[in-house]
């Protein structure tokens, strides 16, 4: 099984534990297990945002699991990178990206659950390494690798796109 294979991985005494994407219940619980154990964790999640990420896999559990797993979450975490790839004037694609760094304050709001303030800590988090999506989708248009009309459908909040867009022009 999938979790047998989990513990058996983690007896070889890896550094790093790659895994994949967690789609279920019993993925993402192995990971946040592998996470305690001191390991360093990478997975992939489809979602749009690292806020969306945050409540996707506390959503996954049963409800009378939800505190414990937000606790476990906020002592685990180092970060969260959200991309999207954007097709480009010369018909290629190009990365956004949305990076979330784990502070303190960041580990405080999964904690409490109030992952709603998870879109301005990004926003004021520039000096740490944070950057929002669309901050990324601006630097992209301001660069001439994608035109604005795409950058607008692959927005998650347009109204603040249209205001990076105007305030770097």
């Amino acid at each position: 099984s999938f979790s047998m294979a989990l513990r058996s991985a983690l007896r070889q005494d890896p550094n790093v534990v790659f895994v994949g994407e967690m789609r279920d219940l019993e993925t993402i619980s192995s990971a946040l297990t592998i996470a305690e154990t001191g390991h360093l964790v990478f997975s992939t999640l489809h979602t749009n945002s690292a806020a969306q990420t945050m409540d996707r896999i506390v959503d996954v559990f049963p409800e009378g699991m939800k505190d414990q797993v937000r606790v476990q979450m906020a002592e685990v975490i180092s970060a969260v990178v959200s991309q999207r790839l954007i097709p480009t004037v010369d018909g290629k694609r190009a990365p956004a990206f949305e990076i979330l760094v784990a502070t303190s304050a960041v580990k405080n709001i999964i904690r409490e659950g109030k992952t709603f303030m998870i879109d301005n800590v990004i926003q004021t988090g520039g000096d740490l390494g944070m950057i929002g999506m669309e901050t990324s989708l601006a630097r992209l248009v301001k660069s001439g690798r994608v035109l604005e009309e795409t950058a607008m459908l692959y927005a998650l909040r347009p109204q603040e796109l249209q205001n990076r867009l105007r305030s770097i022009k």
